[in-house]
């Protein structure tokens, strides 16, 4: 025996083993235009320590990430939400573009702007003719630009009916125009195809809304931009790992010029609330189980067949750990974030998700199961992270 030897280090549980507790693992992807190649890198991250999602949720942009991966099988997921990102951020922008954040910004400005003026390959194109110089109820009254290129790209890359087959749910929330209402395309209700998830992403006045079961539907995001209330509203809804993956931070500096107001403006609006979301399930929970150890110390004679149906359903409250990654902003990004499609900004934002979640992973209790006591973690890689 080697007397030199020191004590051996602990070993950090294996992810395998993490994620052996949970009936679940759930991606939710908010909505954020070009800020959704984030959510590829923190898949691909994802992807490559060997977790893989059951369910899959998401609004606008991360209702497209959401059904490439959904719709593909494990194997080919990164390749073709590479391939989705590539298309639409292959136009080039400026051939080289010198160091200092003020070369950054002016690429960036010019990538957007020819984004309004040309559109994106395989996903919109200007119309030919303006909605304001088009009859009333005419196909092109009522957006600025055709979306007919994205329904080929996506039925390009998604394998609609493996999407189908149930072995992974997905859901993706958008809006009925006339009602005003959210509703959920869910492929464990229903058969999702490529206008479903336009829908989700038809984000007016730019995209003409999609006329499915003879309504009409906008974008999610004009009601909630993160689908996680939905998933915690499901009934079946077991002990599940949750990824949240947010585009919009709700925290952000005091503006000092009109640019830095319409950013700051667009990242309130169009945040999660998922504290405030969390703590209002957590507050439920907690009273539950108050009320599950009141009724226990009832005399069953005395209990009502609504009492005694509360205690049943008590006898499996899911616990869900939620795992926040939210991107932050580059100083130089601007108001336009959301519609610079560079293909520079596109591998920036996809590497920030990549190195956010290796970097999340490393901190192997944050996906540990919550006790039955809790109900409910959420974790925040730039907010609890100690290092």
């Amino acid at each position: 025996m080697d007397q030199t030897a020191g004590p051996r280090k602990s070993q950090a549980p294996d992810i395998k083993e993490l994620l052996a507790p949970y009936q679940s693992v759930a991606l939710v992807f908010q909505g954020g235009g070009a800020l959704g190649a984030y959510q590829a890198g923190v898949f691909q991250a994802l992807s490559e320590a060997g977790i893989s999602a059951n369910w899959l949720s998401g609004v606008s942009i991360g209702a497209i990430n959401a059904a490439i991966i959904a719709g593909n099988e494990p194997g080919n997921q990164v390749d073709r939400l590479r391939d989705f990102w590539e298309t639409i951020s292959g136009r080039t922008v400026w051939h080289h573009t010198p160091e200092g954040d003020i070369f950054r910004k002016l690429r960036n400005q010019a990538s957007a702007m020819m984004t309004m003026t040309s559109g994106l390959p395989g996903f919109f194109s200007p119309r030919d003719i303006s909605p304001w110089q088009q009859f009333a109820g005419a196909s092109g009254a009522t957006s600025f630009y055709d979306t007919s290129e994205l329904q080929h790209t996506l039925d390009r890359l998604i394998d609609w009916r493996l999407l189908n087959n149930q072995e992974r749910r997905l859901s993706v929330g958008a809006v009925n125009v006339t009602t005003g209402n959210f509703r959920y395309f869910d492929s464990a209700i229903e058969t999702i195809d490529a206008k479903h998830v336009m829908a989700s992403g038809a984000l007016p006045p730019a995209f003409p809304a999609v006329h499915i079961e003879n309504e009409y539907y906008w974008d999610g995001g004009i009601v909630s931009n993160t689908p996680l209330q939905y998933l915690l509203e499901q009934d079946e809804v077991h002990d599940t790992l949750v990824f949240q993956v947010d585009l919009f931070s709700a925290r952000g500096a005091l503006p000092r010029e009109m640019p830095d107001v319409l950013s700051r403006h667009k990242d309130i609006m169009y945040s999660s609330r998922t504290r405030n979301n969390t703590d209002t399930f957590r507050r439920l929970h907690n009273m539950k189980l108050r009320l599950h150890q009141a009724l226990l110390r009832v005399p069953g004679e005395a209990l009502t067949p609504e009492d005694g149906a509360f205690l049943s359903s008590m006898e499996d409250v899911p616990q869900i750990n939620i795992v926040h990654l939210i991107y932050q902003q580059k100083l130089y990004e601007g108001h336009a974030k959301d519609y610079e499609f560079s293909g520079t900004s596109m591998r920036e934002h996809w590497d920030s998700g990549y190195q956010d979640t290796r970097k999340t992973l490393r901190h192997r209790k944050w996906l540990e199961k919550p006790p039955e006591s809790i109900g409910m973690t959420v974790h925040d890689v730039h907010r609890d992270d100690p290092s």
